[in-house]
């Protein structure tokens, strides 16, 4: 067996604790054909993923978050190596997310496309995304609410959802007490700072629930 048939065999085995079961053989391909090193990284709040252009010495690196689910992941990866197919034929002579890269992604997706791959759903939802594909899929709210259908039950809720002051946890630990809505954005007090923050509707928080010494 040859170095590259070994390189496939090992990175089918990982792919499997990630993804779904038939998008497998194809993504394990792509980590061969398109020559990059796949990092899975803990839990970030700003990003689900990233891409990172080949240095001397280096191969081009894409990062997904551990936790998502295997169809957010799955998307987020085939997001992120539209990048990489882009940044092969412009460079960065192009926008990150413009044209060329919708296009790319568009095309990349095409074979996971199918209720084989996605639950129907979320391939419903991730097809009406895919007609203008944005910088993030969590800013589509139908594609992010209907992959969160198929999250592990963390206890987290989308803060839309709470009712007006409910006092909720933001990463786990900054307390917040939920205010109005100005335009897309509710107005959140921080409890021990005092400081107000817009948050987007779609932030994942937890209810906070104090606890009650017994007598």
């Amino acid at each position: 067996m040859d170095l590259r048939a070994v390189q496939y065999q090992k990175n089918s085995e990982i792919l499997k604790k990630y993804l779904p079961p038939q998008s497998v053989e194809l993504i394990a391909v792509w980590i061969v054909q398109y020559d990059f090193k796949l990092k899975i990284k803990k839990e970030r709040s700003t990003r689900l993923g990233d891409y990172k252009p080949p240095r001397p010495g280096y191969n081009h690196t894409i990062t997904i978050n551990h936790n998502l689910n295997r169809y957010a992941f799955l998307i987020t990866l085939v997001h992120e190596v539209a990048h990489l197919v882009t940044y092969n034929e412009h460079k960065n002579h192009v926008n990150p997310h413009g044209r060329e890269w919708k296009q790319n992604f568009q095309k990349l997706i095409q074979p996971f496309l199918n209720t084989d791959i996605f639950p129907l759903e979320v391939f419903a939802a991730l097809r009406s995304y895919m007609q203008n594909p944005a910088a993030s899929s969590c800013s589509d709210v139908q594609l992010l609410k209907t992959l969160k259908l198929h999250d592990e039950d963390s206890g987290a809720v989308f803060l839309e959802y709470l009712p007006h002051n409910t006092l909720f946890l933001y990463n786990g630990s900054r307390l917040f007490q939920k205010g109005e809505k100005i335009r897309k954005r509710f107005k959140c007090l921080e409890v021990n700072t005092g400081m107000v923050y817009l948050f987007n509707p779609l932030a994942e928080v937890e209810v906070f629930e104090p606890i009650v010494n017994a007598q």
